[in-house]
């Protein structure tokens, strides 16, 4: 990857503002949307059965996010997944919680079967309950290491044919033919919630604007982590954290990001 390409990247999105779909969960809707017009983006929140498949028509990519499960958003979500398969429009899967439950680890596995998916986002224990190489995990908090969820991600990036991102302080990118880490972020960010899929929901814009899953994917990775690490710098907690990191998506500036973001290719 080459830092001007993500930059360029960063700035098709806030031009181009694509409309991201996402059926979210109840604790992240307002910081994802909020972010996501940050980033440039427009966001809808759309659940009902009734309307999802006319929202995957106009929209640019689907964001399917499992944290606050019901049957009736499941259904959705599989109406939303048969439309955007049909239309060939990008998705991401955010597995939220998954292994801590087997309703949720069933809904997940009816979830793939039903759906393409363009990527997956998760932390490690998610990534490795949803290759069943662990069953089991610390509610949405990531008790495994990215570094451990490495093989398990690549497993998956094969069996679904998607680009993989395993978040945690370094974040990697996998799909068949590449994989790179990228060094940014900030502890502080572990303390807000919803970050994770706040991440999430920005892969799903550069989706929207770029074909190349892994460009799109790794993009919107270094683009959280160095929003993020920039927040950090002049916040004195979580609270103004939040309140800077949305600036910092809306204003941050081609220098400052050429010189903060850090990433390298991995071997393992």
């Amino acid at each position: 990857m080459e830092k001007l390409n993500i930059w360029r990247n960063i700035e098709n999105v806030k031009q181009s503002s694509p409309l991201v779909h996402n059926i979210t969960n109840y604790v992240a809707m307002n910081n994802t949307a909020n972010a996501l017009l940050a980033s440039g983006a427009s966001p809808v929140m759309a659940h009902a059965e009734e309307e999802v498949e006319g929202m995957v028509t106009i929209s640019g990519a689907l964001v399917i996010n499992i944290g606050t499960l019901s049957r009736h958003w499941v259904a959705a979500m599989k109406k939303a997944l048969i439309k955007a398969r049909l239309l060939n429009k990008p998705v991401i899967l955010d597995p939220v919680g998954a292994g801590a439950t087997s309703y949720r680890n069933r809904m997940l596995a009816e979830l793939l079967e039903t759906g393409k998916f363009s990527a997956i986002r998760a932390n490690a224990s998610e990534i490795l309950s949803l290759a069943s190489v662990s069953h089991q995990t610390k509610g949405v908090d990531s008790t495994n290491t990215a570094e451990e969820a490495l093989k398990a991600a690549q497993y998956l990036s094969q069996k679904y044919e998607c680009t993989i991102s395993v978040s945690g302080p370094e974040d990697y990118i996998i799909n068949k033919e590449k994989k790179a880490k990228i060094l940014n972020g900030h502890p502080i960010m572990s303390k807000v919630t919803a970050m994770g899929c706040t991440a999430t929901a920005i892969a799903g814009a550069f989706l929207a604007v770029e074909p190349d899953t892994f460009q799109a994917v790794f993009s919107a990775m270094a683009f959280m982590g160095v929003a993020g690490e920039l927040a950090a710098k002049i916040s004195k907690g979580p609270g103004s954290f939040q309140v800077n990191f949305l600036d910092k998506l809306y204003n941050i500036s081609k220098d400052e990001f050429l010189t903060t973001i850090k990433f390298s290719n991995y071997e393992y």
